[in-house]
């Protein structure tokens, strides 16, 4: 098949890879005159993992961060908040990694699996299987679609809604003195109102001698500007009074413009496909990160879309059968993440209340801890149930392009 992606992203990047290696000719589409990643850390799950090892993206594995815990501590109560341990074996751990290091180790991938790039060309729209750029030029036609560009894609139908927190990150060096574990996502709260967090992120490349970790301060999302307007020294106390362990990834020279603010919203297409077209990552799905599966849908979406293409005879047969491999499990972690957002974030007294007093008790009870530990592995339910008992190597059960 002649495929088109558009979005040079963790989605895109990850489907262009997959496809050129079942032999497809593939082109990425990307406005940015080169393919970077936009962001700080991020925990790829265990099922996105599975993915990673199939694309053949080892780099990013390797230098990655295993986190065998999240572990999260309201301040005023001293209460567990949120405490879920990840599986005893290696493969039932997240990786904690920096979204440059990912997006390289599929960088790399996708180049060396035959994809093309099309980069500086910014996506404004599609007529038929044909793509339309912002210079008025048209390309195509291409036998399928694949929108890979995000929260800002000009082909989604998506209309999401905006959550009303985000959070400012920054990625510092690991210290060398910390009572903070290496092996955990570790988080503090003031009620619901703050959230400060720390990830473990490994490395950024191979000659980095240096860990990184992955700082985070959650906001409301109207508030980036009088935050980026207040005193940052002030700031910077504010939260070592609230968490002394942060000073050690505080250091001194930080200042408001080491830090990215990112706003959420959540929001899921009905059908992840139209005529011709098959939207991925957040082009189909929107939701906070409070159960860190962003990346993970993504990579699940670009892996289900390989499956079916390699099953299906037509392409209406392949659209149908990715969006159904997805259905449930993108619903399950749509509602999840609905239900647990406002228990981490939230102005409201009464969500904090119930999540250190009802919330994180039941999760130590039995069946409930092994649960808490598969929905955050990304399995509670399989991801792709009706695509990986039987899909056939590659070649076989071609899709004829229409």
């Amino acid at each position: 098949m002649k495929v088109a992606i558009v979005g040079g992203g963790i989605g895109g990047l990850a489907a262009a890879a997959l496809l050129s290696q079942d032999g497809h000719d593939v082109t990425v589409f990307d406005r940015f005159e080169e393919a970077k990643p936009v962001g700080s850390g991020l925990i790829i799950q265990p099922v996105g993992a599975e993915v990673l090892r199939a694309i053949g993206a080892d780099d990013a594995i390797r230098l990655g961060q295993p986190i065998r815990r999240m572990h999260g501590i309201e301040t005023v109560s001293g209460r567990d908040a949120l405490d879920v341990a990840y599986g005893a074996t290696p493969d039932r751990r997240g990786l904690g990694i920096h979204r440059a290091t990912l997006h390289a180790a599929l960088l790399s991938a996708a180049q060396e699996s035959g994809a093309a790039f099309g980069l500086g060309r910014e996506v404004t729209g599609r007529d038929g299987q044909k793509l339309t750029f912002a210079n008025g030029a048209a390309e195509g036609p291409f036998d399928l679609i694949v929108d890979a560009s995000g929260a800002s894609s000009a082909l989604s139908p998506l209309q999401a809604k905006p959550l009303p927190f985000g959070a400012i990150w920054a990625t510092v060096p690991w210290p060398e003195e910390t009572e903070l574990s290496p092996v955990e996502l570790s988080q503090r709260y003031e009620r619901a109102e703050k959230m400060i967090g720390v990830l473990p992120i490994g490395y950024l490349k191979d000659t980095s001698e240096q860990k990184l970790a992955a700082i985070f301060y959650s906001l409301p999302r109207d508030r980036e500007d009088a935050w980026r307007a207040s005193d940052f020294g002030s700031w910077r106390e504010d939260v070592i009074g609230l968490w002394p362990a942060m000073e050690a990834f505080l250091p001194e020279g930080l200042s408001h413009d080491d830090f990215t603010f990112t706003r959420y919203s959540h929001g899921t297409l009905s059908a992840p496909y139209d005529d011709g077209i098959a939207y991925i990552g957040d082009a189909a799905l929107r939701a906070s990160p409070q159960l860190g599966q962003g990346a993970n849908m993504a990579l699940l979406d670009a892996r289900s879309l390989q499956l079916a293409l390699r099953r299906a005879s037509t392409l209406e047969e392949l659209l149908r059968q990715y969006a159904g491999a997805r259905r449930w499990h993108l619903r399950l972690y749509q509602a999840a993440s609905a239900a647990f957002t406002p228990l981490y974030q939230s102005e409201r007294a009464l969500p904090a209340h119930l999540r250190d007093r009802i919330l994180t008790p039941m999760g130590r009870w039995p069946g409930m801890r092994g649960a808490l530990t598969r929905l955050v592995c990304g399995d509670l339910v399989p991801p792709l149930p009706s695509l990986m008992p039987r899909a056939p190597e590659p070649g076989q059960s071609p899709v004829r392009a229409r």
